[in-house]
């Protein structure tokens, strides 16, 4: 699949660029809410893909970012690590400074040479494990990566499709442990799947968060999201978060290309009122 560059030029990609413009939601996100997972891509003149990545993204850069969450509402933010970049953290952390400290913290993949009060500095604020498309630190670390930054108050966020495997060792982790995309189940084995009920086990303890950026967990037309995210807000109402997933690397084609509009609107559907989710949780959880 080729795209055109801002600069003339031409790329293969192997997936779709986000929307270039957002529809708005239904209803606009409180004051103060927090998108807490999205990606920055490029530029790649300054910021060149890591040559063990799994996919080749479009760029997706800061001022399209703030043009999305500027149309839902969204003030806060924490910029992930893609796996793209394996450990050069660059650009993630450039983003922060272009976003804005004060409202803006990063997730990192670190290797064992990190700097990471340095990392801090920048607005780091965890470290980011990928069991799903790899290009960073393997599990194998995660015990030990994981007494590394407990001294700086950082967390551990992980994107598995195995929690059920993975849940024995997170619980006993020195650090909040975070689970991205709904904790990787599949939402198409409902609420009551092996995997959900391991992750519901985890959520019942105090050191387990979830992020409810849910669609990988489903396939179109995604009605069943709705009783898993309803399933966690209800068990982890104080630990889960929201975040977009922008720009979306998901998706190979524009036709199936989500509206972060659209996602805000599930969002509302699953939780009515969701200012926890989008405000009061993410402010406790990033130190904003």
């Amino acid at each position: 699949m080729r795209f055109s560059l801002e600069d003339g030029g031409t790329m293969d990609f192997t997936c779709a660029p986000a929307k270039p413009r957002t529809n708005p939601p239904r209803t606009r996100a409180p004051e103060g809410s927090c998108d807490s997972h999205f990606h920055i891509f490029g530029p790649y003149d300054r910021f060149p893909l890591d040559p063990g990545r799994p996919y080749t993204p479009p760029p997706a850069l800061v001022p399209h970012y703030l043009d999305m969450a500027g149309t839902l509402g969204l003030s806060r933010r924490v910029v992930v690590q893609a796996s793209v970049y394996g450990t050069d953290n660059r650009v993630t952390m450039d983003a922060v400074q272009a976003l804005g400290p004060a409202d803006t913290r990063a997730v990192v993949v670190v290797d064992e040479a990190a700097d990471l009060p340095a990392l801090a500095a920048g607005g780091a604020v965890g470290v980011r494990f990928n069991a799903v498309s790899g290009n960073g630190a393997p599990l194998e670390q995660l015990e030990a990566l994981a007494h590394r930054v407990a001294p700086l108050g950082w967390h551990i966020q992980i994107y598995t499709t195995s929690i059920e495997e993975v849940a024995p060792r997170l619980s006993g982790l020195p650090v909040p442990v975070v689970l991205d995309h709904m904790g990787g189940v599949n939402a198409a084995q409902g609420p009551d799947s092996p995997a959900m009920r391991a992750l519901l086990r985890l959520l019942e303890g105090d050191g387990a968060w979830v992020k409810l950026s849910g669609y990988r967990a489903s396939k179109p037309p995604y009605g069943d999201l709705a009783p898993i995210a309803r399933a966690l807000a209800k068990v982890a109402p104080t630990r889960c978060v929201w975040g977009t997933d922008w720009p979306h690397t998901q998706f190979r084609t524009e036709a199936e290309m989500l509206d972060d509009g659209a996602l805000l609107d599930w969002l509302y559907d699953w939780v009515p009122e969701p200012r926890a989710i989008l405000v009061d949780n993410p402010a406790r959880l990033y130190g904003f």
